[in-house]
C-alpha cells in the first residue's frame, strides 16, 4: 500500500536500538489527547479517542499485521474494539447532557458512584476477568490473565466515565498497574510508557473530578405540595 495510508502502517521508528511502529505512538497520542478532554469533561474526547482506538487494534495484532512485536495481545486488540462501542454510548450521553445544559455547561457532573454502582463494577470486575481470562488464553494471547483484567477494567473504567462516576479514574489506575509490565515484557515500549503517563495523569483527573463533585451541590429532591397549597 502507497501514499500517506501505507506509510502510517509500515512506518517504524528505533527506540533504545528496537523498531516500533510509528501507528502504536500516534495512536497512543490520540487516547492522551482523549485522556485530557475527558478530564476537562469535553464531548470531543471519544471521537478523538475512538481515532486512537483503530490504530492500536492493529498494532496488537502483532502476528496479524506483521509488526514489529511477535507477541498477540488479544484483550489488548479487543479492548479497542470494545472501546470503540462504548465511546458511541458516551458520545451519545455527553452530547445529550450538554444539549440538555444549553450548550453552555460541561458534558457530564462528576460523582461518586452509590454502593449498589460499585458492588456492581466488582462483580462485572471479577467475573468479566474470569470469564476472559480462559477465552483469551485459548486464543493463544500471551499474559492470558493481566490481559484479561486490563481488557475488562478499560471497558469499565469507560462506561464509568460516561456515567460521571469519580471511580472510574481509580480503575484506570489499577489498570495500569497490571499493563505496564506486561507491555513491557512484550516489546510494546510506546504504550508502556504512556500507561506510565496515564497513571499520574489518572491521579490527577480523580483529584480535580473529586473537587468539582465537591463543588457541585446535590440535586434535591422536590417536596410534594400540601393539599392546601395544591387547591389554593
Amino acid at each position: 500500500m502507497t501514499g500517506p495510508l501505507g506509510w502510517l502502517l509500515d512506518a517504524q521508528v528505533q527506540v533504545a536500538g528496537s523498531p516500533v511502529l510509528v501507528r502504536e505512538i500516534v495512536g497512543n497520542v490520540f487516547g492522551l489527547a482523549s485522556a485530557l478532554l475527558g478530564l476537562r469533561r469535553v464531548v470531543w474526547a471519544w471521537p478523538v479517542g475512538m481515532i486512537g482506538n483503530a490504530l492500536l487494534f492493529t498494532v496488537f495484532l502483532g502476528g496479524v499485521f506483521v509488526t514489529p512485536q511477535a507477541h498477540d495481545l488479544y484483550g489488548q486488540a479487543g479492548r479497542q474494539v470494545f472501546f470503540f462501542t462504548v465511546s458511541v454510548y458516551g458520545w451519545w450521553r455527553w452530547s445529550r447532557n450538554r444539549r440538555a445544559g444549553g450548550g453552555e455547561q460541561p458534558a457530564v457532573v462528576p460523582r461518586w458512584a452509590t454502593w449498589r454502582e460499585r458492588l456492581g463494577l466488582l462483580v462485572a470486575a471479577a467475573v468479566g476477568t474470569a470469564a476472559a481470562d480462559p477465552v483469551l488464553a485459548a486464543l493463544g494471547s500471551w499474559g492470558a490473565l493481566p490481559d484479561a483484567w486490563i481488557l475488562v477494567g478499560s471497558l469499565l473504567a469507560t462506561y464509568g466515565m460516561a456515567r460521571g462516576w469519580v471511580e472510574f479514574w481509580l480503575i484506570w489506575i489499577a489498570v495500569d498497574a497490571v499493563g505496564v509490565p506486561l507491555l513491557l515484557q512484550g516489546g510494546f515500549y510506546p504504550s508502556a510508557a504512556m500507561y506510565l503517563v496515564y497513571g499520574g495523569f489518572c491521579a490527577a483527573g480523580m483529584y480535580a473530578w473529586w473537587r468539582t463533585s465537591r463543588a457541585t451541590p446535590p440535586a434535591r429532591t422536590p417536596i410534594p405540595p400540601t393539599y392546601s397549597e395544591a387547591v389554593a
